[in-house]
């Protein structure tokens, strides 16, 4: 049986189901927000304990009729559970409250399906929720069946189950070829990066953690923004000038949630190859949230799925505006490497400290040294200007520049090979800011 959806407003009952002895553990607030994400009008919720799930309903009969009860009084037209249902476990409960019934998945779907605005986000999406679907015809248009004999039920030898899976997999077969130029285009794109000595830094972390308003701020870019779970779905990619080291190409994805689908997994995974293609991984966490330790645990599992737990990852708590009077910092690793950064996208604030820490991440060691500049050389002091390596300039008396300037330490072996002169012994900086007494190895010659 099956029900039409309306648009949007929905009124809907949310189920939670929770098992004796399972890892799983429903997370209440965070899928009411899915299906209000989703369009749908909470009316009742209800949650289940059970020792284990029964084959038919998931639920048992007590908690089922109690769900049928909820559906008849406020008038329901959405059941939708917190967990995954089987094909029959979902045409089973259709029967029985006479409303449309989703699962955690199909509701996660629904919501990308709103969500896609690119045309290679649309087919990505499309292509999970075709998967998804298959496993779900069985039985579906019985009532059309012309496979039977006798006279009147002779038909082409298909019947209508038949027809439908054919075209599913005629579309299927159809995306993936599309998919497919995608990915080959975004694999040319990775190389010209990858020629021009560009490193690639890719913002990830839990769905609505602030992704998109970071990387607005870093880039001056107007991509959307908005307070509800999964609202970017397609990659931006974008050039950045990282104060202290220079150029690099940032990359905002899609967020992440725990028990995403396979089938996204997959259909997003010429997206996510950007992801495991990165040279550094900025992992955005809610610092306001109750379950970021949660939430970072799923993250690093769907990092893991797609081939990208090895890449150097840089934490950055974010929204600590909403946490009083918390202040930005930079926390060093053991081998005195940025490892987290707390700063607020949305106030703009420790955005400096963001900066910081990536040039170290990228760079290693950063030198410290004031260089001094001929009128001749007007060119390169432009270029300095322009890769925000420049901290201060003063002038001397014969009308060079002398400029005090913060970079990496490759990079100013170049300054020096190209009539740069050094005006002052050159230190290493750590990434806290912290000045070493070690003279870095610099070739003179």
């Amino acid at each position: 049986m099956f029900f039409d959806r309306p648009n949007s407003g929905e009124r809907t009952v949310l189920v939670h189901v929770v098992f004796k002895g399972d890892n799983y553990s429903p997370d209440v607030q965070e899928f009411a927000e899915l299906a209000e994400s989703a369009g749908a009008l909470r009316v009742a919720e209800i949650l289940s304990k059970r020792a284990s799930p029964t084959p038919s309903y998931l639920v048992g009969r007590g908690k089922l009729e109690e769900i049928q009860h909820a559906v008849l009084t406020q008038n329901a037209d959405l059941v939708i559970f917190n967990r995954t249902l089987t094909p029959g476990q979902e045409r089973n409960l259709e029967k029985v409250l006479k409303c449309r019934v989703l699962d955690r998945t199909s509701l996660i779907l629904d919501i990308f399906a709103q969500r896609a605005r690119s045309h290679e986000g649309k087919l990505q999406v499309e292509l999970a929720q075709l998967h998804h679907l298959t496993s779900r015809l069985k039985r579906g248009w019985s009532h059309l069946d012309r496979q039977k004999g006798g006279i009147g039920m002779r038909g082409a030898g298909e019947t209508q189950l038949e027809l439908d899976h054919r075209m599913i997999r005629q579309r299927i077969k159809s995306i993936t070829k599309d998919l497919t130029k995608v990915r080959k285009q975004r694999e040319q794109g990775r190389r010209s990066r990858s020629r021009s000595d560009l490193p690639t830094i890719s913002l990830v972390g839990y769905t609505n953690a602030g992704k998109s308003t970071l990387f607005n701020r870093l880039t001056l870019e107007n991509s959307y923004v908005a307070d509800k779970l999964f609202a970017t779905l397609d990659s931006t990619l974008r050039r950045l000038e990282v104060e202290n080291f220079g150029p690099v190409i940032l990359a905002d994805t899609v967020g992440f949630i725990r028990q995403l689908p396979h089938t996204l997994v997959d259909a997003f995974r010429a997206t996510l190859e950007e992801v495991a293609a990165s040279n550094l991984l900025i992992h955005v966490v809610d610092y306001a949230d109750d379950g970021k330790l949660d939430r970072i645990k799923n993250v690093n599992e769907v990092l893991k799925e797609i081939g990208a737990e090895s890449i150097p990852q840089l934490v950055v708590y974010n929204k600590i505006d909403k946490c009083g009077a918390f202040e930005p910092k930079i926390v060093d690793d053991d081998d005195g490497l940025p490892e987290k950064v707390w700063l607020s996208a949305r106030a703009n604030s420790g955005l400096d400290l963001l900066h910081r820490a990536i040039a170290a991440r990228l760079a290693g060691s950063l030198v410290d040294v004031t260089i001094r500049l001929t009128a001749e050389l007007a060119k390169l002091r432009s270029k300095l200007y322009e890769m925000r390596f420049v901290k201060s300039e003063r002038v001397d008396e014969t009308g060079a520049s002398c400029l005090k300037i913060c970079l990496p330490l490759d990079e100013f072996e170049k300054l020096l090979k190209q009539g740069a002169k050094r005006v002052a012994i050159p230190e290493l900086v750590s990434e806290d800011n912290k000045h070493l007494s070690v003279e870095p190895k610099i070739n003179t010659a």
